[in-house]
């Protein structure tokens, strides 16, 4: 990767670096508020330096979930008499995940110090077709982001819009983020089997360290806002968003953890009563859907107060 195939953003509170040609994502969100820039996101890990490595999407700070996010099982499925059909697209994944535009080049349309956008367009005869737009901005100690999704195709088809963040895990971080229920699985694939009231273990309505355990999770119902706190560097990160669930992923021996802020749970297409009574929007040809999504960063000072304020 070159200087070139970067758009960086910048103001005296944050510095962001836009890869369009990898999947539209974020290499770095640094704060910038001390001596030293503070990853608020794990940093983009590049490809080996022989370059035997296909480049992977998992390797970055942050990228988009569109059409759909996360998994999608049976091969596809059929929505108001149309087929569609769905491989698996990632190494390692017996089923197709997270869409398809974690996994194109996008193009940037505009990019100034403070912004740039980018545009997708895809075009899958028995799948999705459709243009993506996706905007990141810096506004104060803000980042905010707009993704943006039409239909191209030509037969109505449930959408759906999310994040997908790697979150630093620095020591001591805990989570806030209300939500009464969760799609549960049976511990060896994410594929939802029941919608079961939060375990006491994963219950993030009040702040909380996370588990020692994997989770690979789709909570519900939140109301769009979470904090991140990491109180040994005295900062938090206030996630807000206009989705009402989110998935939470916590591998284990890794330095990051995922929050990801969604519209719609895991294989939403296939639970029953349908995608559309579970978050997905259908859209016809030519309609469009947008989400919103705000990471804002609050010095609390080290040994500041830990009762999180958004």
């Amino acid at each position: 990767m070159t200087e070139e195939e970067s758009c960086w953003l910048e103001n005296t509170h944050l510095r962001v670096q836009v890869l369009p040609a990898q999947g539209g994502g974020l290499g770095r969100f640094e704060w910038l508020g001390r001596d030293v820039a503070f990853p608020l996101l794990r940093p983009y890990r590049p490809a080996l330096a022989d370059n035997s490595a296909a480049f992977d999407p998992n390797r970055l700070a942050c990228y988009p979930l569109v059409p759909w996010s996360n998994r999608i099982s049976c091969g596809g499925f059929d929505f108001a008499g149309t087929s569609v059909a769905l491989s698996p697209n990632c190494p390692g994944e017996p089923y197709p995940i997270h869409g398809s535009g974690w996994r194109r080049a996008w193009t940037t349309q505009s990019h100034t110090a403070n912004e740039v956008q980018l545009v997708l367009d895809e075009r899958a005869p028995d799948a999705y077709s459709y243009r993506a737009m996706l905007t990141y901005a810096l506004r104060g100690d803000s980042l905010e982001i707009e993704l943006c999704v039409t239909n191209t195709g030509d037969a109505a088809l449930p959408f759906g819009l999310g994040l997908h963040p790697f979150i630093a895990l620095h020591d001591g971080v805990t989570l806030h983020a209300p939500a009464a229920r969760v799609w549960q699985n049976d511990g060896l694939s994410p594929l939802p089997l029941e919608n079961v009231p939060v375990p006491s273990d994963w219950d993030f309505r009040q702040p909380k360290v996370l588990p020692n355990e994997v989770l690979n999770h789709c909570f519900l119902s939140w109301p769009g806002k979470a904090t991140v706190h990491w109180p040994q560097q005295g900062l938090r990160l206030h996630v807000v968003a206009d989705v009402d669930a989110f998935l939470l992923y916590t591998p284990h021996d890794a330095d990051f953890f995922c929050f990801e802020p969604v519209d719609h749970p895991i294989d939403a297409v296939h639970l029953p009563g349908g995608p559309l009574a579970h978050g997905m929007t259908a859209l016809a040809p030519g309609e469009c859907l947008c989400r919103h999504f705000v990471f804002r960063v609050e010095d609390i000072g080290r040994g500041g107060p830990r009762e999180p304020t958004a």
